[in-house]
């Protein structure tokens, strides 16, 4: 007996873009790692559960180096999705894959200013991407969000576009993560990152300072860099070359 089938499924492809972060290691490796073992410690869970990128491009590095290293930032739980700036001959099979064409920021569909704060409250880091019309969304992106009530520990609200506003408070264990500046009018006691997408004239201010962590166009600094003066006070936050500078706000 011939059975036809006339029911043929497609298998459905789609784009999509994820907000990653980026490492970069610096020579010597070690010295690396104690870096990064020292900002896990006093920022915990801070890349448990983000994909993370691994970018190569500015060291020396063989085959044997990339294995040891990936693996030791497995047992980190810093878990690489992907390699950038890696040449061929450093990839083999059960590595993960040779990325390339990574921008600081995705071109992303921004829906309206309170839906998109809604979306981004929602603890989700997705951003779907809509390639075709990617130049008319450019131009109806809007380049800030207003979050009009505290964001909750476990909460990220992410917007690469532009700048973040809370008008609330920051809860320890949730974040901000901006293309542009950061603005607190309550308690920030989570972790705010500033100029995300390259962007070192960012700003962050926030009317009481517990952060956890703060971060300026990838400089960071923890709570326990953070000047005692300056806790539970107004501040404002910039960056001057590779230091992150502070003020308290009359």
């Amino acid at each position: 007996m011939t059975k036809v089938l006339t029911d043929t499924r497609s298998i459905r492809i789609k784009g999509r873009s994820f907000l990653a972060l980026v490492l970069s290691p610096e020579p010597p490796l070690e010295t690396w790692l104690s870096r990064l073992d020292d900002l896990a410690s006093r920022s915990a869970g801070f890349f448990l559960g983000r994909p993370v990128v691994l970018d190569v491009a500015d060291i020396e590095i063989d085959r044997a180096q990339l294995k040891n290293l990936i693996e030791e930032l497995g047992k980190r739980n810093v878990r690489i999705m992907g390699i950038e700036g890696g040449r061929p001959s450093l990839f083999e099979p059960g590595m993960p894959p040779a990325m390339r064409g990574g921008r600081p920021a995705p071109d992303v569909e921004i829906p309206t200013a309170e839906a998109g704060a809604d979306a981004k409250m929602a603890g989700a880091n997705e951003l779907t991407s809509a390639a075709p019309q990617a130049e008319q969304q450019a131009a109806r992106t809007i380049s800030s969000i207003v979050i009009r009530e505290p964001v909750r520990s476990g909460q990220s609200v992410i917007f690469p576009e532009g700048d973040v506003t809370v008008v609330g408070s920051v809860a320890s264990g949730a974040e901000i993560i901006a293309g542009g500046s950061v603005h607190i009018y309550g308690t920030l006691r989570g972790r705010a990152l500033a100029g995300s997408v390259g962007n070192a004239s960012a700003r962050i201010f926030c009317r009481r300072l517990e952060a956890e962590l703060l971060a300026i166009d990838g400089v960071y600094k923890t709570a326990e860099d953070m000047a005692p003066n300056l806790r539970g006070q107004a501040v404002q936050l910039w960056l001057e070359g590779d230091s992150i500078m502070a003020e308290r706000l009359n």
